[in-house]
């Protein structure tokens, strides 16, 4: 397969239903807009090639629910219908307030010649989050796509909301262009608001094949909820950075808005931005490959400047050993990883001796993205467990949520997925370890590792450097892959276009984590 490097990006989708209006309809008065420094800060221009944009194109997605129905065939329905809620929003709310349900595959929403399919392929569009009302927000009736957005009224008269208030005369104009009329609401800025999406329970099923429960898919609200951001950040605080100064969010207006939130929606999944730049064309994306590329550089600089630390309390030599003392700092507002849990973040820890050579290593990234010495990256039925000491290059501290069956065999199937068997993400500052809440509970070793609290982790690594001689240069570092090895390996144990299509891109473009932070020193000078 042949790499789409340089693509122009296509126009934004068209589209307006009784409901919803997708994002080229938006465009027309939300794009030329910058900020007081000259900075583009156009709402089309950073939005279309974000997660959100792309949430219906995404290729690990659309694989992932196609697996979720070859494994649970009789669940089909209720797979595509719960998927679609949040990945292709618009058509699935346009077909459940016709009494329909969300389905994608074959005759469904990612078939060109299905109704809906515009609206579908728009992903989390304007009109989505933008018409949500505040009824349910926090509620457990708003979580795993359980917004509110009324189906009565119709254009001219839908209301959207936003941040700021609006003056008579510009929100007549947007009616009168767009059908919907504009008002206040100060939601738009709440974490409340993300969470609907990005707190989602799944069923799962036992050993019969039967419903027998749900699972936390993911908890970031929660996870923030318990921490200390809770008082001082939202999540669009961080996700959606404020622009410098104020922005006239429309073209036809010349009124400063202020603070602006910059719809950049940046997040940790460089890897998937960078597969939907290189196979643009393919995947009919609306972004151009520069903008995907500024989108993975706005990613790599939020992971890291603005996730973790790492440092060393203390590096000594007694006799062939060099003890090192690493602390790791936690400064996302959820877990980290957060989110879908085929995230991964581990130590690489190396030490080399004077003549550059590595005498000890723990955590090394192999070519095809697997982690040197982690069990579950090996052999599916096992996993690497937290440590509280490392004194073999064979023990990695993997920061990770490990998912079981009924059966407490390891999967990496949602709709089999009964709960954690280990879950030592980091926590965030202010979380209480004994949490009080079951689904964002710490799993496994970590719960007895004194040294693991909410703001990090301490560990302590151990390396016998033999007859080596020094000085040693000790190197520590934090990396980080949102498709954990075994996630993407266990594909190759199904079938369907989208699984092969996802494999293509996989071994097309290699799965190298991200460095979230660095730290070096040498010893025994």
């Amino acid at each position: 397969m042949t790499s789409k490097i340089i693509h122009p990006g296509l126009p934004l989708l068209v589209g307006r239903g009784e409901l919803f209006s997708t994002s080229g309809a938006c465009a027309i008065c939300h794009t030329g807009l910058v900020d007081e420094t000259g900075v583009d800060a156009s709402i089309d221009t950073n939005w279309r090639s974000t997660m959100m944009a792309n949430a219906a194109r995404d290729p690990y997605f659309l694989a992932s629910v196609r697996g979720e129905v070859l494994a649970n065939p009789e669940l089909g329905p209720i797979i595509e219908d719960k998927c679609s809620t949040c990945h292709m929003p618009m058509a699935r709310f346009t077909a459940y307030a016709d009494g329909g349900e969300g389905k994608m595959f074959e005759d469904g929403f990612t078939d060109p010649g299905n109704a809906l399919h515009t609206l579908a392929m728009d992903g989390n569009s304007c009109t989505v989050c933008h018409q949500i009302r505040e009824t349910n927000l926090g509620l457990e009736s708003s979580y795993s796509g359980g917004f509110v957005i009324d189906t009565e009224l119709r254009s001219p008269n839908r209301l959207i909301f936003g941040p700021h208030t609006i003056d008579d005369d510009p929100a007549r104009i947007m009616q009168n262009v767009s059908g919907f009329r504009p008002e206040q609401g100060l939601h738009l800025s709440e974490s409340e608001l993300c969470a609907t999406c990005h707190t989602l329970y799944t069923p799962y099923v036992d050993a019969t094949g039967n419903i027998a429960g749900e699972f936390p898919e993911q908890t970031p609200y929660f996870e923030w909820f318990y921490s200390d951001y809770r008082r001082t950040q939202t999540c669009q605080d961080c996700h959606m950075p404020e622009a410098e100064g104020g922005v006239t969010v429309s073209n036809l207006s010349q009124v400063l808005r202020s603070p602006f939130s910059k719809h950049v929606f940046v997040g940790g999944n460089a890897y998937i931005i960078q597969v939907l730049k290189e196979f643009g064309e393919e995947l009919m994306v609306t972004a151009s490959s520069e903008q995907f590329e500024a989108t993975k550089e706005l990613t790599i600089e939020q992971l890291g400047s603005r996730t973790a630390t790492i440092t060393f309390d203390e590096v000594r030599l007694s006799g062939s050993r060099i003890i090192a003392d690493v602390v790791i700092e936690v400064l996302t507002g959820h877990k980290f990883p957060t989110g879908f849990p085929s995230r991964r973040a581990w130590i690489h820890f190396v030490v080399h001796d004077s003549d550059g050579e590595v005498i000890f290593e723990s955590g090394a990234v192999n070519p095809d993205g697997s982690i040197a010495g982690n069990d579950n990256d090996v052999e599916p039925g096992e996993y690497e467990q937290h440590y509280l000491a490392i004194v073999q290059p064979e023990q990695v501290q993997i920061y990770e949520a490990i998912i079981v069956d009924t059966e407490y065999r390891l999967t990496t199937t949602l709709l089999r997925a009964k709960g954690y068997v280990k879950d030592n993400r980091l926590l965030p500052s202010g979380f209480e370890k004994a949490a009080p809440y079951e689904d964002i509970a710490v799993h496994g070793m970590a719960r007895e590792d004194e040294d693991f609290q909410g703001g990090g982790d301490e560990i302590q690594y151990i390396a016998d450097v033999g007859s080596s001689e020094g000085p040693f240069v000790v190197t520590v570092e934090i990396l980080y892959q949102s498709i954990g090895y075994r996630w993407a390996e266990n594909f190759r144990l199904g079938n369907g276009s989208e699984i092969e299509r996802f494999l293509d891109y996989y071994n097309a473009i290699p799965n190298l984590p991200v460095v979230v932070a660095r730290a070096t020193v040498s010893v025994g000078e």
